[in-house]
C-alpha cells in the first residue's frame, strides 16, 4: 500500500457530495480481478453512500499501434487482446450503467460460460445480452471516441503508477490530499478499514437491499456473496436461491468452491 496524488486527466465532473471517490484498477479478463469483484459489490451495498466508484481498464499491453479505429473490424474471426477493453469504452458510451452491465456480461461468459470474448462476434453478442443499442455499439466499437477513452485508462494507470492487476486506490474530498493505492485482493475487513480511516469516522452501513432488488442490480451472484451480504450461512443463503431455481426465476452455475446464480434473462431489466 502507498500513497499517490490524482492525476488531472482522472477528475471527472460529478455533482455527487460523497467524500470518497474509489479507483478500481481492473483487467476485464484477469482471475484476480474477477476474485475482487465480490468485495467491491458488498462495499457498495454496505457504503455506497461513502464513495463513487470509477473502474479503469488497465489491461497490459505493450502497444495499441495494431488496433486502428479506421479499420473495418466487422470481419467474424477478428480478434485482439485489446478489443475486449476497447469493447467495454464503447458500452460505455451508451451510459455508465451500459458500461456496467456489459463488463458484467463479458466477465461472466469469460470466467463462467469459459467463452470467447476477444472476437469481434462474441462481444456483438454480449452487446445485444447486456440489452445495448447493438447497431450503436458495432459504430462505436470501430470509432476513434472508444480507443481514445481505453488509451485515457491505460494513461491514468501510468499516471498513478499502477503496474498491478488488480489495485484500488483511494481518494478524500480534498484534491491536494494523498490518495491511499491497494495492490492486489485482500480481505473484506481491509477495505473497510481504508474506507474509515479515509474518512476519519465510524462508518454506518445501509440495510441491504432485498434478494430480488440484488439480482436486478448485479444479475450473477455466488451463495458465498449471498451468505456474506446477508449475514447468513452458505446453507440457509443455497436453500433461499434453490426457492428462486424452482420458480425459474434463476439459474445454477456450478463451480468447483461455490455456486453461481444467474437472473433469468427475461427478468433481467437495462
Amino acid at each position: 500500500m502507498n500513497n499517490l496524488q490524482i492525476p488531472p486527466e482522472a477528475i471527472v465532473s460529478t455533482s455527487s457530495t460523497k467524500p470518497i471517490e474509489l479507483y478500481a484498477f481492473i483487467d476485464p479478463l484477469c482471475s484476480s480481478c474477477f476474485d475482487l469483484q465480490p468485495i467491491v459489490r458488498k462495499l457498495q451495498v454496505e457504503y455506497e453512500q461513502y464513495f463513487t466508484l470509477r473502474v479503469v481498464l488497465s489491461t497490459k499491453l505493450s502497444t495499441l499501434n495494431s488496433f486502428c479505429a479506421n479499420d473495418s473490424v466487422d470481419a467474424d474471426d477478428f480478434t485482439h487482446p485489446a478489443l475486449p477493453s476497447v469493447a467495454i469504452k464503447a458500452a460505455e458510451l451508451q451510459g455508465k450503467r451500459a458500461g456496467v452491465r456489459y463488463l458484467q456480461k463479458l466477465q461472466e461468459q469469460f470466467f463462467l460460460d469459459t467463452k470467447n470474448v476477444a472476437s469481434f462476434t462474441s462481444l456483438i453478442a454480449i452487446a445485444e445480452e447486456a440489452q445495448l443499442d447493438v447497431e450503436e455499439f458495432k459504430s462505436d466499437i470501430q470509432s476513434k471516441e472508444a480507443t481514445r477513452a481505453f488509451q485515457c485508462d491505460l494513461h491514468i494507470s501510468r499516471e498513478m503508477e499502477v503496474s498491478e492487476s488488480p489495485s484500488m486506490v483511494f481518494f478524500n474530498e480534498h484534491i491536494e490530499d494523498e490518495g491511499l493505492k491497494v495492490c492486489g485482493v485482500y480481505s473484506y475487513e481491509v477495505y473497510e478499514k481504508i474506507l474509515a480511516e479515509m474518512l476519519d469516522m465510524e462508518l454506518s452501513p445501509q440495510e441491504p437491499p432485498t434478494l430480488d432488488e440484488l439480482f436486478i442490480r448485479y444479475h450473477t451472484l455466488s451463495t458465498k456473496e449471498i451468505a456474506s451480504i446477508y449475514g447468513v450461512t452458505n446453507y440457509a443463503a443455497e436453500r433461499e436461491l434453490k426457492k428462486r431455481t424452482l420458480l425459474q426465476q434463476l439459474e445454477r452455475i456450478p463451480l468447483a468452491d461455490t455456486n453461481q446464480w444467474r437472473l433469468k434473462s427475461y427478468m433481467q431489466k437495462a
